[in-house]
């Protein structure tokens, strides 16, 4: 499975853009947290999201609807480098998934405040 799961990474990553030092850098991370390659590999095999791996409360789905906001706020700035890139946004959600496991105090800060729209209250 390992292998599968390397060469999906590596077709993620070229469909996303991304550069051969970013899939090296994704790859070893994702190979230091077995939580997330479990998740990765689930949705390999499966293409639904297993959710069962937490950090802060937190889940690659929730991360996935987060960017989804994010993306809508570039939209409407003309900017849309993954308006037809669903390979880009699973793959930057299992990064940032990565990168939570690091600093979670960060990241949960991020989705709290940073949610891509303006609605009453947001700045309060």
């Amino acid at each position: 499975m390992e292998e599968k799961a390397y060469q999906w990474a590596c077709a993620l990553c070229r469909c996303a853009g991304e550069d051969e030092t970013f899939l090296q850098d994704f790859w070893l991370r994702l190979g230091q947290s077995e939580n997330v390659y479990r998740e990765f590999v689930y949705y390999l095999e499966h293409q639904n999201f297993l959710c069962e791996y937490k950090v802060e409360g937190y889940t690659v789905v929730d991360i996935m609807v987060w960017q989804m906001d994010h993306f809508k706020a570039q939209m409407d700035r003309g900017r849309d480098d993954m308006k037809n890139n669903g390979d880009k946004m699973l793959l930057m959600a299992f990064d940032t998934l990565l990168k939570m496991e690091r600093d979670p105090e960060r990241y949960v800060e991020l989705m709290r405040t940073e949610t891509g729209t303006d609605y009453e209250g947001k700045y309060v």
